[in-house]
């Protein structure tokens, strides 16, 4: 048996024999010539089986089920006709556990047919460069950060309180007292950023949203960032190059997955530093000259952010919206109270928002004004009220939504693809 090898990294061993372990995803027979296809999560492998040379493994081949476990042996051959540009001449094919008929054909399914077969569904070519794909973009989130000196400091998931209001919180009961499950992270970000500086946290969030759009998950990870001494235009520039980074890996590490994804991928190679800004009013009067009808003082709803979206090859932020449609913490334009030191950015090709973020109050007397006005329950905010009476400093951060910028970065139609296992409005199984 030859050395084990992962199938991404078959054509580094061109000409000698090795061992790939992984599944039979398809065979096809050309008279005595049989092509098995082999996955092993990390890519597909043509395996070669000649009769004449093999009669025995030809025959368990031929009784050899889609999906079934498999260890294969044989000869590299670089072939950039086959998959990964190499296929395997084998020698070797040892049945580990022989599969059941399996469910998922390779001819098309409808999704409600997949999505009940979501721990299925994910072992197709597809939806396993998607999730390889998101690996590299969590692992470069976090190497961007850490080279700029951010610390990681987890958030709880479990809160007493609300961080945008509770409209759309999940509410559960913590022995007899009541608690949420996060919304974000942001507020104890505020907190571990001023015992550390530079802090992000990175987890699921929860939004009970009564929404059924492309757009929408009731559970997703967010990468949420928080700097000490940062002011709205440190802010708006870490975004932009980390986004920029993370079109760059993607790029450069999965190009092969992209093409199996059907991805244009001249759109991604587009994207250039600085992106483009728009002033919220700026934007209102984009979308008149559009022919929509909106009213100054509303926020965008998805046509309107892929319009806003549609004149730029790269994401756009929109800055400085209303104060009366943002959070509470929002810090206001000294030039102009009635808007906030905040933005969106817009993915391009209708992907909506990606990132919001912002500069936050500072100031002791405003933020208790804030929460007052937003009707917020003081005693479970007096935690955050200490984070201005000890040595307040002008802060910044951001959240990064990593199933919708996944789904940009891939070119999906829904987001639902962008996680192993999505929880959506009516769908919690598997």
């Amino acid at each position: 048996m030859g050395q084990h090898v992962l199938i991404k990294d078959l054509l580094a061993h061109a000409g000698e024999e090795v061992t790939v372990k992984g599944w039979l995803y398809n065979q096809r027979t050309s008279g005595k010539i049989k092509f098995l296809i082999v996955r092993d999560g990390t890519g597909l492998v043509q395996c070669v089986l000649n009769k004449k040379e093999h009669p025995t493994l030809f025959n368990l081949a031929e009784e050899t089920s889609q999906e079934s476990a498999v260890i294969v042996t044989g000869k590299v051959h670089p072939e950039h006709r086959a998959p990964g540009g190499a296929e395997l001449h084998l020698t070797g094919l040892e049945v580990v556990s022989l599969a059941q008929p399996y469910p998922i054909s390779l001819k098309e399914h409808g999704v409600d047919f997949l999505i009940d077969r979501r721990h299925l569904w994910i072992r197709t070519p597809r939806q396993a460069a998607i999730l390889r794909i998101r690996s590299s973009v969590e692992m470069a989130c976090r190497e961007f950060l850490h080279d700029r000196g951010f610390v990681l400091a987890d958030a709880p998931i479990i809160t007493p309180a609300a961080c945008e209001g509770t409209t759309t919180l999940f509410e559960i009961d913590y022995h007899g007292d009541k608690a949420y499950l996060s919304q974000s992270g942001q507020l104890y970000n505020e907190a571990t950023a001023m015992a550390l500086g530079r802090v992000y946290c990175f987890g699921p969030t929860f939004r009970a949203e009564k929404s059924k759009t492309r757009r929408h998950l009731m559970e997703f990870w967010m990468l949420e960032v928080e700097a000490a001494y940062f002011d709205f235009e440190d802010n708006l520039k870490l975004q932009e190059e980390l986004v920029y980074h993370l079109v760059q890996t993607v790029l450069n590490r999965h190009r092969s997955d992209l093409q199996l994804l059907g991805r244009d991928i001249s759109k991604l190679e587009a994207v250039t530093l600085p992106f483009p800004r728009l002033s919220y009013n700026d934007a209102v009067n984009l979308l008149k000259e559009k022919g929509f009808e909106f009213n100054p003082g509303d926020d965008f709803g998805a046509p309107h952010e892929t319009a806003i979206s549609e004149q730029f090859t790269s994401p756009v932020f929109v800055h400085r919206f209303p104060t009366s449609i943002k959070a509470f913490y929002m810090q206001p334009d000294p030039q102009n109270p009635d808007v906030v030191l905040g933005a969106d950015l817009l993915a391009p090709e209708g992907y909506g928002e990606i990132i919001g973020g912002g500069q936050r109050i500072d100031s002791l007397e405003l933020i208790e004004e804030r929460i007052k006005e937003h009707n917020l329950p003081r005693e479970s905010f007096e935690w955050y009220l200490d984070l201005r009476r000890y040595g307040t400093v002008p802060h910044s951060g951001f959240g990064l939504g990593l199933e919708r910028t996944l789904a940009w970065l891939c070119g999906l139609e829904h987001v639902r693809e962008s996680i192993p296992f999505p929880r959506m409005l009516y769908r919690i199984y598997p």
